[in-house]
């Protein structure tokens, strides 16, 4: 191997174990294979540049647009020319995942979730490093300087961490740069051939000009001496940085004020907190209240309001806080006339639910808590100051029921024009179907209020839309997009959506998030699981301030005042809060229907020497070595994948449609009853071919901790396959598909961290494929020996044998 291709080798194993060091900001380590793929054409690319060869200047730029093609490929496809060419809305989309990006930076705690924009900061941040230091080290032949972009990935990711194994990570990263300065001082060495050395300095002598006093050669010295230093600075870089209070620079995101009147705070997007309450494995408790409500079925837990629509996600604007009045004033645009109760309630958090958002029932009128907890005033929340959080906490809301009819809502004045102007802004990259469906569906209309229960209706019945939790998250210009063309998602999709639609349509809109009402336990009071957490729009009408819409299927309750017959009422006196517990609730709430179990699945110089000449016995590595090693490399890179690709695939092919004969519905039953198996195997459930499809079944419930609705999917393939077997005419089955994708998430919730990633990396049922190339060798091996004369060639070959043997 010549110089040069050890030297690109060093560099990317440089590259990536600098690279670690990021490993304990991000959930997941998936980007590290992304990231390693991307570096490996990277590095072969500048051998095959710099084997032709290229100038240094040229190498680089070669360098650089595959990086930029590679990147457009991983994260901007659908934007792309061809799904590869780099064009003005793929330049788009990048830049809406960098600032999207660099704004979940700064408000994630770490292990912050791996969104795109994060994502594409760190596997695009990687590669660029890798870039550089490819750059100095291999076509510039200057190892020592290679070292500060290193140094600078890993004081970037020492800085953000929380300490911890830190040191492993450093060793990592100096490891990596001291083999690239060896393997640069080799190289050196062997150009100008063996190195002399003498006990002193002589005068004129060649040792002289080769050797320092210690007989090192000075460059090499020179390089261990900047390595040195880089080291040292990096241990010193992460001490002298100040520490940092919030989101992925801290444990949490707090306001930053003392006092009266001050402070600011930029909220925590809690969308991430919703999808992680999703995926927990069981509905665990982490609020109670009891209340006076009449209607507890209206009595949503409000956490704060998202009103920022920036193209990429919606998020919570950056507000003033004050202290927290005794009496919370009126909600902004509330007009006498609207009916309106006061209600009281109790609310006692689990110790273990810990936030900074306190959840209380809108609009909250006074709310009595320990604690230090400020207020904002714009979205009616109560924020944790300096750590202070939810966990065991106890606290009294007094809030007001509104209860506007529909003549009120129909009647709504214009909205005052400061509000207007904010509630009601989209960003340009908002698709143009949006803003067309939306007047579609509204055609017609006389009013705000009769557009807005339009996309209610729209959504929870008349569009066709699924609730459907197995879709990504995302509240971005492409996930509504998305979401419009596919018709299926779960309540970030919807609420969103109709929130974007509102405000094409002039309306003021944000969306909250929270919790919806909860459940009635035996002794009065009402328990909150964490599959209560919802997200829903709230519009605003002048005289009646923010109101709640519902357009999630299957979630929560409609408003009454968005339904045919609206109720009507004159306001009540305000109920007098009292010092002890509330009444029990006058009417038990409903408990909502049961989640869908795909709820679980779901917030870069120092000394540089000139290159030496190469010697005339160094002609460069030879393209086809340079070929060989970036396929051998990616052999290497993909290999680990191939189960995880071939269980995919089989996936897709047993779940993909058929024709519509009997013949085909009976090969769709065994094809699905095939792969409920297989994923049952996959996470530790091996096969019993002795049972029947329904003990298969109640095998597969039992051992595999299922909830009701992914047991009722099991029984319900288990009963097609029965009929594919025994029935003289079996009946077709329909939601097969669907009963798998059930019975999978039921799998995967039910089990453990490394259970689910075992069963999606290293599949067992993936020895199927052993299995197969077994079963056609046998195949081929039987054929051959059959074949006419086969015999008879075996017969000479036996006695040519005896004769020379």
């Amino acid at each position: 191997m010549s110089g040069r291709a050890r030297l690109a080798l060093c560099a990317f194993a440089a590259t990536l174990l600098a690279a670690g060091a990021l490993l304990p900001l991000v959930e997941g380590a998936g980007w590290v294979l992304q990231a390693a793929l991307l570096l490996g054409v990277q590095s072969g690319v500048g051998a095959l540049a710099r084997r032709v060869p290229l100038a240094r200047s040229l190498t680089i730029a070669c360098q650089t647009l595959v990086t930029l093609l590679l990147l457009t490929v991983v994260f901007a496809r659908d934007q792309a020319l061809f799904g590869v060419l780099p064009g003005p809305d793929a330049f788009v989309r990048l830049g809406e995942l960098l600032v999207a990006g660099g704004e979940d930076v700064g408000t994630y705690a770490t292990p912050a979730p791996m969104t795109d924009g994060i994502r594409l900061l760190v596997v695009g941040g990687v590669v660029l490093i890798g870039l550089a230091v490819d750059a100095l080290a291999v076509t510039f032949r200057s190892a020592a300087p290679a070292g500060l972009p290193l140094l600078a990935l890993y004081s970037v990711a020492a800085g953000l961490g929380d300490g911890g194994t830190g040191w492993l990570w450093f060793l990592l990263a100096a490891s990596g740069y001291l083999l690239l300065l060896l393997a640069e001082g080799r190289d050196r060495l062997c150009q100008w051939g063996r190195v002399f050395s003498g006990a002193g300095r002589s005068a004129g002598g060649l040792a002289d000009g080769l050797s320092g006093r210690g007989g090192t050669y000075a460059p090499v010295r020179t390089g261990r001496r900047i390595g040195v230093l880089a080291l040292g600075i990096a241990l010193a870089v992460p001490l002298a940085l100040p520490a940092l209070d919030s989101g992925l620079l801290g444990g949490q995101g707090r306001g930053s004020g003392k006092g009266s009147g001050g402070g600011t705070i930029s909220a925590v997007n809690p969308l991430v907190s919703l999808k992680d309450n999703l995926n927990q494995p069981d509905n665990r408790e982490v609020m109670t209240y009891r209340t006076n409500a009449k209607d507890p079925r209206e009595l949503y837990l409000r956490i704060l309001s998202l009103d920022a629509f920036n193209g990429s996600e919606w998020r919570s604007s950056t507000r003033r806080l004050t202290d927290v009045p005794g009496r919370l004033p009126l909600p902004t645009g509330l007009s006498a006339d609207v009916a309106t109760t006061e209600i009281r309630t109790n609310i006692s958090a689990s110790p273990s639910y810990q936030q900074n958002y306190l959840p209380l029932p809108y609009p909250a009128s006074e709310v009595s808590i320990d604690g230090r907890w400020r207020y904002e005033p714009e979205g009616r929340t109560l924020i944790g100051d300096n750590g202070q959080n939810t966990g065991g906490a106890q606290y009294e809301v007094s809030s007001l029921v509104v209860e506007p009819t529909a003549e009120q809502l129909a009647a709504a004045g214009a909205p005052p024009q400061k509000l207007r102007e904010e509630y009601t802004q989209v960003p340009d990259s908002l698709p143009d179907v949006v803003a067309a469906t939306a007047e579609q569906i509204t055609e017609g209309s006389a009013n705000a209020y009769e557009r807005a229960v339009k996309l209610q209706d729209w959504f929870t019945s008349e569009g066709g839309f699924t609730y459907n939790t197995s879709v990504s998250s995302g509240t971005g210009s492409t996930a509504i997009a998305r979401f419009l063309r596919d018709k299926e998602g779960f309540c970030v999709h919807f609420s969103f959506t109709m929130a974007a639609m509102a405000r094409t349509l002039d309306i003021p809109a944000r969306v909250a998030v929270g919790f919806t009402p909860g459940t009635l336990q035996a002794d009065g009071s009402t328990s909150v699981g964490l599959r209560d957490a919802h997200a829903w729009p709230e519009l605003y009408f002048e005289g009646v301030g923010w109101t709640r819409f519902e357009p999630t299927p299957s979630r929560g309750s409609a408003p009454p005042y968005t339904q045919p017959e609206t109720p009507t009422g004159g306001a009540s006196d305000p109920a007098e809060p009292s010092a002890d517990t509330s009444d029990a609730p006058s009417q038990a709430p409903t408990a909502p229907e049961s989640c869908s179990p795909q709820l679980r699945q779901q917030g870069e110089c120092g000394l540089s020497a000139a290159p030496a000449p190469m010697s005339e016995g160094d002609g460069g590595t030879p393209a086809g070595t340079v070929l060989l090693t970036v396929l051998g490399a990616l052999l290497v890179l993909l290999l680990p994948l191939l189960p995880l690709l071939w269980r995919t695939r089989a996936r897709n092919r047993r779940l993909g449609s058929g024709g519509r004969t009997p013949a085909d519905a009976a090969a769709r039953a065994l094809a699905a009853w095939q792969e409920i198996t297989d994923s049952a195997w996959d996470y530790g459930i091996a096969p019993d071919e002795s049972l029947t499809p329904r003990g298969a079944a109640a095998r597969i419930v039992r051992l595999g901790g299922l909830d009701t609705m992914a047991a009722e999917a099991v029984h319900r393939i288990s009963g097609a396959v029965e009929q594919v077997l025994y029935a003289p005419e079996p009946r077709p089955a329909a939601g097969l598909t669907e009963d798998v994708l059930t019975v999978r998430a039921g799998l995967d919730a039910s089990a453990g961290r490394g259970a689910r990633l075992r069963a999606k990396l290293a599949p067992r049922s993936a020895v199927r494929v052993a299995w197969a190339v077994s079963d056609r060798w046998t195949t081929l091996a039987q054929r051959w020996t059959e074949r006419p004369g086969r015999g008879r060639w075996t017969a000479r070959l036996r006695r040519l044998s005896r004769q020379h043997g």
